[in-house]
């Protein structure tokens, strides 16, 4: 499961997905806004150039419309796909097809083997931004009215995963976020529910390596 990840710069989203986002946090954890990526609610189909993504900025932890407040996202950052239809916090998001890309240029896991959590810096091997498939949701805040965008990075097993198994507790079940090839970015995007559950393989292990961090960041 991640709770803390880092976020691409604009220029590597810009480079990446072709679109334009503020620059933001990069160091991101549950309840912090981070950018997210879906398709745009006022363009068609997209090409392959990547028209027809649309940028936003949502807090990491999905926050369900029936929400009193947020603080729930401090619970919902990552989604079960096993269960992810049934679980009230997400099943309107995923019946309504309501997919995203979370753009992270690594994420931290913690590694055990030593006795103690070493927050260990993951990325794709090739260096290139990762595209974690999510879920995300628009709530509207009861007493403003204003609305807050949130989304959920979307979760699977990864107990026989030759690289993800190697985190969190030795005794705990081991999860890895979905990371998207490159080329189902778009099929993501468009795929309607009954489709969704095809997305959920673990990415090649072979194309994850540990990379030292270039900025300092807190403890796991």
């Amino acid at each position: 499961m991640c709770s803390h990840y880092e976020a691409p710069t604009s220029a590597q989203l810009a480079a990446t997905f072709s679109v334009q986002v503020e620059q933001g946090t990069l160091d991101l954890w549950p309840g912090y806004l981070g950018p997210f990526l879906r398709r745009s609610t006022s363009v068609g189909e997209m090409d392959d150039e990547g028209s027809g993504l649309e940028g936003l900025y949502g807090s990491f932890g999905l926050i369900p419309q029936w929400s009193k407040d947020t603080k729930i996202c401090r619970r919902t950052y990552n989604a079960r796909s096993e269960t992810v239809a049934e679980k009230p916090s997400y099943r309107n998001a995923w019946r309504r097809a309501q997919h995203c890309i979370i753009p992270a240029a690594a994420i931290y896991e913690p590694d055990w083997r030593s006795g103690k959590a070493v927050a260990t810096r993951i990325a794709r091997a090739d260096g290139e931004v990762m595209g974690i498939a999510g879920l995300w949701e628009e709530w509207r805040d009861p007493n403003t009215r204003q609305t807050l965008h949130s989304y959920t990075m979307l979760t699977v097993n990864a107990d026989t995963h030759d690289f993800m198994r190697n985190y969190h507790r030795p005794e705990d079940e081991k999860r890895m976020v979905v990371i998207l090839p490159r080329g189902l970015y778009h099929d993501w995007l468009q795929a309607p529910m009954d489709a969704s559950a095809d997305f959920m393989r673990r990415y090649p292990a072979d194309r994850l390596a540990v990379i030292e961090p270039s900025h300092p960041t807190r403890e796991v």
